[in-house]
């Protein structure tokens, strides 16, 4: 079973999709990797539907991508006494630590480190920036604000701080937890959210080490301002549209969302789009026009996946959403133009051995047709340099490891297969031709071109460029 399309879907898992049939279903409708959302249910609720993907992966043949996304801290403005208040703009408003419940004039923030990092001016966004507060002066455990967008003010709601960086790590001992048990059962990669800083990714690599890859959320301004920094250490990124969203002007959403994606691009990591792309899905069974060519500009823009939030998790119709959602990155890749968007943002070469064998490969397919792209990869850095050049043939990522198989679903145009370890060019040749031809990539008479680092069994080496042609082997 193989995929004719090369941008990635990421379906997340909940109430609506947590049973076998279900998420087989998803699966054969175009899901690549599944998300375990950890801000809800339980670990035995995730050990669960983790078991079923495993089991679904062997009943399909083919490896499959488990997402862990943790939670991250979560601000909340605290409780009011008669429930709700109404806030007037123009008129002042305190928030202190004073767990005492609130009322129309003050409510409690039970978050100290708020205080610490407040400046004058700031603002402070409550219920998903519905009400907007500005900072006129502040002590350690209050400040008095100006109510520059009012409305109703309820307890629990969430607080975004745009303009301040938090001294606190992106890991609540909630998500240290998650994570432990996240990594014992076994997930490919781990998400993180509240990034601001590259050393959050750096914290999260010395807790996750190499038992999975590592994924930086994008929903800050300040992990804008270090986004390079912060690329370079995650092995792939999200723009998290939502929080995003409400902490920087919505217009600047679509121009940051094309930022992040030219990053990702140059440093060869994958990058998801997520949040809101097919919304009107969770009660709808078809999207709106303008959600469809949200993920279509995803795709021109050469994501490398886009993702299904409350659509396939709590939504009426999950399995029409992953449908609705194939269809049309599949419509937007046959596109002539299509192919010209992607190769008009082609990426630099840098100067390592590794990138110099992905621009000869991406040169020799503008010179003869290729059938595919044979990458053999133990790590998977192989089929990620392959990616990176978005070739017009398909890439084929062959690896012993099959962790490295289901890391691999999640990157733009590869087929991950599972094989033993090869020791010799000669074996790897014939093997490249075997399951080139048993996968359905090409036929006989057809080049392909492999890819891969020697010595073999030494991880970032890509050093070798072959071409071969499809032929009969003996045995």
């Amino acid at each position: 079973m193989r995929r004719t399309r090369n941008a990635k879907i990421i379906g997340t898992l909940g109430p609506s999709s947590n049973d076998h049939d279900t998420i087989l279903k998803l699966f054969d409708a175009g899901i690549d990797v599944f998300r375990l959302n950890f801000s809800h249910g339980t670990h035995e609720d995730h050990a669960k539907t983790h078991g079923i993907i495993r089991k679904i992966e062997e009943e399909r043949g083919r490896p499959i991508g488990i997402l862990a996304d943790l939670q991250g801290p979560k601000l909340r403005v605290g409780t009011f006494a008669n429930g709700k208040e109404m806030l007037v703009p123009g008129e002042t408003f305190t928030l202190d630590q004073d767990p005492t419940p609130g009322d129309a004039t003050r409510a409690p923030l039970l978050h100290p480190e708020i205080f610490a990092a407040l400046t004058v001016g700031a603002q402070l966004l409550i219920n998903d920036g519905k009400i907007r507060l500005k900072v006129l002066e502040f002590t350690e455990t209050s400040a008095l604000t100006e109510v520059m967008v009012g409305g109703e003010i309820s307890g629990n709601k969430g607080v975004n701080v745009p303009d301040l960086y938090l001294p606190i790590s992106p890991l609540t001992d909630k998500d240290r937890r998650d994570l432990t048990y996240a990594l014992s059962l076994g997930v490919d990669w781990v998400a993180m959210s509240f990034v601001q800083r590259a050393e959050d990714m750096a914290e999260l690599r010395s807790l996750v080490g190499q038992k999975a890859a590592i994924m930086a959320k994008l929903e800050k301004p300040g992990a804008i301002e270090h986004l390079s920094d912060i690329v370079q250490l995650s092995d792939g990124v999200m723009v998290a549209r939502g929080d995003l969203g409400v902490e920087m002007p919505q217009e600047k959403v679509p121009v940051v969302q094309k930022q992040i994606l030219r990053c990702a691009r140059q440093e060869g990591k994958p990058v998801v789009v997520a949040t809101q792309m097919l919304e009107s899905m969770i009660h709808s069974p078809v999207p709106t026009r303008a959600e469809s060519s949200d993920v279509a500009t995803a795709v021109y823009d050469g994501a490398d996946a886009v993702m299904l939030s409350a659509e396939t998790a709590a939504g009426s119709f999950p399995v029409e959403a992953a449908t609705a959602m194939n269809r049309i990155i599949i419509e937007v890749e046959k596109d002539p133009h299509y192919r010209k968007t992607v190769d008009a943002a082609m990426p630099t070469p840098g100067d390592t051995v590794a990138d110099a064998i992905s621009s000869s490969l991406r040169h020799v397919a503008t010179v003869m047709p290729l059938a595919a792209t044979f990458t053999y990869t133990e790590s998977g850095f192989s089929s990620f340099r392959a990616a990176r050049e978005r070739p017009e043939a398909p890439v084929i990522g062959c690896t012993p490891n099959r962790e490295t198989a289901r890391r691999l679903a999640l990157v733009w145009g590869v087929h991950a297969v599972i094989h033993e370890v090869m020791n010799s060019i000669d074996e790897m040749v014939s093997r490249a031709i075997k399951i080139t031809l048993a996968e359905g990539y090409g036929e006989m008479g057809e080049i392909i071109a492999i890819t891969a680092g020697m010595p073999f069994g030494r991880t970032g080496t890509t050093n070798m460029l072959r071409l071969t042609r499809l032929k009969e082997l003996p045995g």
